[in-house]
């Protein structure tokens, strides 16, 4: 197909020349590099509200919002108001802060699941601790975790099965020991009877279970509930901690995130995105008798220079706020739901395979009319009906992720009428992905 650039990107383009003189691939983090959609990576000069404006003055509807943290759009102006405040009183100083006890106060006061919490930069670094937190706390050093479920780039979980089965896994990072690695053991999702016997396997050697409850980093591999209640009983049984990495549904699908959503209680939960309010946060947090393992009351030494920094906590106390308003769950959940179901009744009337996976605000555009539970299940060949849609909603002025595997996301700032926009782009986009469109220009 030719790319046909419809729309000015001449600045993003030179700019984009200019950042490879800077940045490995021109970017400081590899998705944004647009390697897998066309054109240049867009720069984003603006946003307001649902909308972005790139500098050559286009105005994108977008439906990445950061991927995740914008649950309230762009420059939301609780968000601003506050960081504003905060700022003028000065920026970071290096030790606690009034805002860290109340962002710390509405998330235990507000969530069953955790009883104490420690703030950190990241959702990366919130995974890295929760590890090392739960290795600490059982003396133990493997980990499980599943093909298609991403933590973060922490050396002990980049690693890869082999032929869909248990195996001591290897790394996919040039950089990963591969003694890190091996103390990773990765199963496909929702396989019980191996879960079972690795557990059984390695009786006494494995500190932790860890899971994105709601898999949304490799496609949205929405999981029965009754994996996750199987995931709790077998770390009870075999004594090892269960984590759910929830820095994508944390605060997302609920307040209380999957966690609360399916009514499975993990051992230690970590948390990014959303609870950082568009600033740099993540979060883990256990009960207390877990986190009074962690330094300076337990021995599992953990610490960041900018930690609780005072702005980001202004920001996440600001959006998490608005997120306690009566009903704002149900609302977000049921407007994507419209949109989700408007463009899966328009590719079954013209028998195009997409079906349109959702669960609270988040998507996903996926291929094929069967359901994706696991990684192995996504055909890679797909992915070109993915760069084609991508192409055409830019030339219409909707902004998604730049991949295939990535999922959409819903904010407050979005209007019905945004909605209805981006499912009728959406639709015209698959018109000449699968459509006659298509082979004309094909």
């Amino acid at each position: 197909m030719n790319f046909e650039q419809r729309i000015p990107r001449e600045a993003s383009a030179r700019l984009f020349e200019e950042a490879q003189e800077y940045f490995p691939g021109g970017v400081n983090s590899p998705v944004r590099a647009f390697r897998s959609v066309s054109g240049p990576p867009l720069f984003i000069r603006e946003g307001h509200g649902s909308h972005m404006i790139d500098e050559d003055g286009n105005r994108l509807l977008d439906f990445c919002c950061s991927w995740g943290p914008l649950i309230h759009g762009h420059d939301n102006p609780h968000i601003r108001e506050r960081v504003i405040e905060t700022v003028l009183r000065g920026t970071s100083f290096g030790t606690p802060n009034r805002l860290g006890n109340q962002l710390g106060k509405l998330i235990l006061d507000n969530h069953r699941y955790v009883e104490r919490i420690r703030f950190v930069s990241s959702g990366t670094e919130a995974v890295m601790s929760a590890l090392r937190l739960a290795r600490g706390y059982t003396g133990r050093n493997k980990i499980i975790k599943f093909d298609g479920c991403y933590h973060g780039h922490v050396d002990s979980l980049l690693v890869k099965a082999g032929s869909g089965l248990a195996t001591l896994g290897t790394s996919s990072s040039a950089g990963v020991p591969e003694t890190v690695a091996r103390d990773t053991l990765v199963l496909p999702l929702g396989d019980r009877d191996l879960l079972e016997r690795t557990l059984s396997e390695h009786s006494g050697e494995v500190a932790c279970i860890i899971v994105e409850p709601i898999p949304a980093n490799n496609g949205l591999l929405i999981q029965d509930r009754s994996w996750l209640e199987c995931l709790r009983i077998k770390a009870w049984k075999h004594d090892v901690l269960l984590i759910f990495d929830e820095v994508i549904s944390g605060f997302r699908v609920g307040f209380e995130g999957a966690a609360g959503l399916y009514d499975v209680a993990p051992d230690i939960i970590t948390f990014g995105k959303v609870i950082g309010g568009g600033f740099p946060v993540g979060a883990y947090g256990a009960s207390k008798e877990i986190m009074d393992y962690i330094a300076p009351v337990g021995p599992v030494y953990q610490a960041g220079t900018l930690s609780a920094n005072p702005v980001a906590m202004a920001a996440g106390l600001a959006a998490l706020e608005q997120c306690l308003a009566p009903g704002f769950y149900v609302e977000m959940a049921a407007r994507t739901h419209r949109m989700a179901t408007a463009i899966e009744a328009y590719a079954r009337e013209r028998n195009y395979p997409v079906h349109v996976p959702h669960v609270g605000s988040i998507f996903w555009l996926a291929f094929g009319t069967e359901r994706i539970e696991r990684a192995d299940q996504i055909d890679a060949a797909n992915m070109q009906y993915f760069k084609i849609i991508h192409h055409e909603l830019l030339q219409t002025g909707v902004y998604l992720g730049p991949s295939g595997y990535e999922v959409g996301f819903v904010s407050s700032a979005h209007s019905e009428t945004d909605l209805q926009e981006g499912v009728a782009k959406i639709c015209a986009a698959m018109d000449v992905a699968f459509g006659e469109n298509q082979t004309e220009k094909s």
